[in-house]
């Protein structure tokens, strides 16, 4: 099996070295390809060669990749064809479907897509009270990943039509919203709840002098309240995103480490400045500049999809005055919860700087 996926693997590298006018003159070479794309279904091959040569009629098996893969730069790609092809009576079937994990992923691919055609299609969902409230839920936290998806939320509450039991959702999602404008409005529409900060903080210096339980900070960090992990790895885990945590104990001390927290915006790290791009199109992207050449920019967002474009196709962009890193992450669990976390960041280490470690080799 390994074999025969390693000979797939270079026939699809060969094919793509080729022009679509090439293979669309040569019958055998159409039959290499059509082979191809039913070897690939459902990976990563199966987009590239899709979009390489712009194989027509196959936008159900690239839904197929998004909904099985909505956090994957190549599953976010797959939607985004979709969206272009027209074919969004597919979209719909899928989220209207019965099979409720089915759609709430493919609500999640279609939010990773930010594009311009992703929020009315959304907010027919937040609307819709006959349906599961994980597949809602979901359509509020991909709504937040742009910003009309933002004020549409934001109008929703305004109006007086924003579901109650969904309010915590956007509450949560809007008030680490990367636009300073949208944080003001949700602050004001949208509270946080009462007692998820109902605790003052002690000043930094008090806080660094407390000492907490790691094994506890490492369930914070991976837990979806804090959501440390799906921007940071530790040990190859997590989401390569923002910064590497894996020896953050060696180069931060604990004040330091509690002032990145409580402010992240204050010292941004070089490479790790947001940007907000808008494409003529109308879509808009919202991350990292990863990197960038006269013929391609390519942009990384939160949950690590890297979205690649012409800088032809660049309407402008502005570098953001906050951090990648929302603010206020504090409110959202106790201070003891805070100081576990603070600790187990302390203890990664690198191992040079871990004599235990060093002898033990």
């Amino acid at each position: 099996m390994q074999a025969q996926d390693e000979r797939t693997r270079i026939a699809v590298e060969a094919v793509l070295k080729l022009q679509a006018a090439d293979v669309e003159q040569n019958a055998k070479l159409k039959e290499t390809l059509s082979k191809l794309l039913a070897r690939t279904a459902g990976t990563a091959e199966f987009v590239k060669l899709v979009q390489h040569f712009k194989v027509p009629n196959q936008e159900e098996g690239l839904l197929a990749v998004a909904v099985r893969n909505p956090k994957s730069d190549f599953g976010v790609e797959a939607m985004r064809t979709v969206i272009v092809s027209g074919k969004r009576d597919l979209i719909r079937k899928t989220i209207d479907g019965p099979d409720v994990e089915a759609a709430r992923s493919c609500v999640e691919a279609l939010g990773n897509s930010r594009t311009k055609e992703a929020p009315p299609l959304l907010a027919r969902i937040v609307a819709d009270e006959a349906r599961d409230i994980s597949v809602r839920r979901q359509a509020v936290k991909s709504l937040a990943q742009t910003q009309e998806g933002a004020k549409t939320l934001l109008r929703g509450a305004e109006e007086q039509k924003l579901p109650d039991n969904l309010k915590f959702t956007a509450s949560s999602e809007l008030s680490i919203a990367p636009w300073p404008d949208v944080q003001k409005k949700a602050k004001e529409l949208l509270p946080l709840p009462a007692g998820q900060n109902s605790e003052p903080l002690p000043p930094v210096a008090e806080l660094a002098k407390r000492r907490g339980n790691p094994a506890n900070g490492e369930k914070v960090f991976n837990s979806p309240t804090a959501g440390c992990a799906t921007c940071h790895q530790v040990n190859g885990q997590g989401i390569d995103f923002g910064p590497n945590l894996g020896e953050i104990g060696s180069k931060l001390a604990r004040e330091a480490l509690y002032e990145a927290i409580l402010d992240p915006s204050a010292g941004i790290s070089f490479g790790f400045e947001a940007w907000n791009v808008e494409l003529k199109s109308g879509d808009e992207l919202f991350g990292l500049i990863v990197s960038e050449t006269p013929q391609e920019v390519a942009v990384k967002t939160v949950g690590g999809i890297i979205t690649k474009c012409r800088p032809a196709d660049i309407a402008r962009r502005d570098k953001s005055k906050l951090s990648i890193m929302p603010a206020g992450l504090q409110q959202n669990m106790s201070t003891q919860d805070l100081v576990d976390l603070v600790e187990y960041l302390a203890s990664l280490k690198s191992k040079k700087a871990n004599p235990e470690v060093e002898q033990s080799r």
